[in-house]
């Protein structure tokens, strides 16, 4: 109970600190909900030059995208913080946050608690349910369940890449933006069926890193599509697996990480 009361009061000082500048706070919230829109926007500009992309109508596409959207904004919101790892590193406030009683994890993302991107998390889930309602679904107890699951399963899948992305400045601090070619990249790739990739491609980001579980094979398995690539229907309903994976993997990178840590000094 101790810890969780010092993880709360961190929380609470974070959400004070941005309440205290009102219009700075609204400001940096229309921006980050425009990002997320421009995702979207990208999507319906594709669509007014052809019908079809990689097999696949607007609806179709739009259940992709917002799929991923609502996981990757819940990720973004809850542990995107993270990224912010190799700045730590490198000005030695890690040191500090390794000497209290408290988890390392937990307490970088609560120093700078993204409520700012609050809004993008609400107008991710908003397209979620705008797309589910221009597809036409067969809904059975099992595709109920897989919507309940799969921006959950996309948000932990994706926050175990900020993780290990992140991880990359304890062996090299300034690995700059290579995380976020698998962060950000990975979102961007995972917006689209993955039909319109080529096959080197396709095989390396879909299926080696997982990329494919993210949106494209939930939203196939919750339209009742057969898969043009020629996984089973099942492969739909194992994203939950998937991110578990993901997660288990991200703990193991950043646990060998922070014990081969070494101190700045300061």
């Amino acid at each position: 109970m101790g810890e969780l009361r010092a993880y709360v009061a961190l929380a609470g000082a974070q959400a004070r600190a941005a309440f205290s500048y009102r219009v700075s706070f609204v400001v940096e919230m229309a921006v980050n909900v425009g990002a997320t829109f421009f995702d979207v926007l990208t999507v319906l500009v594709l669509f007014r030059a052809t019908n079809r992309i990689g097999g696949f109508e607007l609806p179709e596409a739009l259940l992709m995208t917002s799929l991923t959207s609502a996981g990757f904004s819940l990720a973004d919101f809850t542990i995107g913080n993270v990224d912010r790892l190799k700045t730590y590193v490198r000005a030695g406030t890690l040191d500090a946050v390794l000497v209290r009683p408290l988890g390392a994890l937990p307490q970088l993302v609560l120093m700078d608690l993204p409520l700012r991107k609050v809004l993008r998390v609400v107008f991710g889930l908003t397209m979620l349910g705008v797309a589910l309602g221009l597809n036409d679904i067969a809904w059975t107890p099992s595709r109920v369940l897989l919507l309940t699951l799969a921006p959950l399963s996309c948000a932990v899948f994706m926050g175990a890449i900020f993780v290990i992305s992140a991880s990359l400045a304890f062996w090299w601090v300034e690995s700059g933006e290579i995380g976020s070619a698998f962060t950000y990249g990975g979102r961007d790739f995972a917006s689209y069926p993955i039909t319109v990739y080529g096959p080197a491609f396709r095989g390396l980001f879909a299926y080696a890193l997982g990329f494919a579980f993210v949106s494209y094979q939930p939203a196939l398995a919750l339209l009742g599509r057969a898969d043009p690539l020629g996984l089973p229907a099942w492969a739909g309903f194992a994203s939950p697996l998937v991110a578990l994976a993901a997660a288990g993997l991200a703990a193991i990178v950043w646990r060998i990480g922070i014990r081969q840590y070494r101190s700045t000094g300061s």
